[in-house]
């Protein structure tokens, strides 16, 4: 039997408007089509728990859902000079963290994601 791995792609600009709910909405509705969903910038702490407990809700109720797991990789500003670091703190402070790359996959399929500050790693089950 073949295996389908499908990736789905959401720019910022898909997410910027939506209210928090709508976010976590459009996510997880991704998600539970076992998508892998790969999001330009990052939630922020109250959409992730959201999120987590939306999927916590969910799964035992979805025949094959057994939640999500969720990794954030961001670029650190710590090789930067000062300067630089405060220019990138007022720009994530007025337009967000359009920087971060969000994974975020059904845990059916995802093994283990593993991160450091410069890449993530993304185990799938076999």
């Amino acid at each position: 039997m073949e295996k389908k791995l499908t990736l789905s792609f959401i720019p910022y600009s898909e997410i910027a408007k939506l209210a928090s709910v709508n976010r976590v909405k459009k996510i997880l509705d991704i998600v539970l089509k076992n998508r892998i969903v790969i999001l330009q910038g990052r939630l922020d702490a109250t959409e992730e728990g959201s999120l987590i407990q939306s999927t916590m809700a969910l799964a035992g109720k979805i025949k094959n859902f057994k939640g999500v797991e969720l990794a954030v990789i961001q670029p650190n500003g710590n090789k930067e000079g000062v300067f630089t670091q405060f220019k990138l703190g007022i720009a994530r402070a007025l337009v967000g963290s359009r920087d971060a790359l969000t994974i975020i996959g059904p845990a059916a399929i995802v093994k283990e994601i593993k991160r450091n500050p410069e890449k993530i790693d993304l185990m799938l089950k076999g």
